[in-house]
């Protein structure tokens, strides 16, 4: 039973200079969501982040609102937030799948992003989990953006390549120019 896990949090990074987060909230259950931005805020005042937030229609929204923030110099880090509470139909497994990929794909791409969209069977579960003096899964997700903030600033500031220099060419199908031609 997960309430008799206990689990490792680790302490909020050290980040020197300003951090700006954003926090793109799907207020589908605005009460739920509400908990969650409580914890996004204590934990972005106790980590000195300036914190921002904008609302969007719902979860599969979320992904789309974080890459065109992101086309901006303005952020350094995003804060999922919505609800998705299971019914009837397959909708949930789309809207739980497709924005949990779609917020992947974006992190892979270099974006700081703290998935706190919850996806839960029952309202019971959702709200032990935008507790704001309990799990609190907002909190969570607006300490995991400020981790990668700070792996992002520790990593982008190391001089030299990242990676060897040159590159391997990968040809899935064809030949190379120049190549079986005497």
């Amino acid at each position: 039973m997960a309430s008799n896990t206990q689990h490792h949090e680790l302490p909020l990074p050290r980040i020197d200079g300003p951090v700006r987060l954003l926090a793109v909230v799907a207020p589908y259950y605005k009460d739920i969501t509400d908990g969650l931005l409580a914890g996004v805020r204590a934990v972005a005042d106790a980590a000195g982040a300036m914190l921002e937030v904008v609302e969007v229609p719902g979860a599969l929204e979320i992904p789309t609102a974080i890459a065109l923030a992101a086309r901006g110099p303005g952020y350094d880090g995003y804060v999922a937030l919505g609800c998705v509470i299971r019914g009837e139909t397959t909708h949930y497994d789309t809207v739980c799948n497709d924005s949990s990929r779609a917020l992947t794909l974006l992190g892979l791409q270099g974006l700081c992003i703290g998935n706190g969209i919850l996806t839960v069977e029952t309202r019971p579960q959702a709200e032990v989990r935008a507790d704001p003096q309990g799990q609190n899964k907002g909190g969570g997700a607006a300490a995991a953006a400020l981790h990668l903030v700070a792996l992002s600033r520790r990593w982008s500031a190391r001089p030299g390549p990242v990676m060897a220099p040159g590159h391997d060419v990968i040809r899935l199908a064809g030949e190379l120019e120049g190549q079986g031609k005497a």
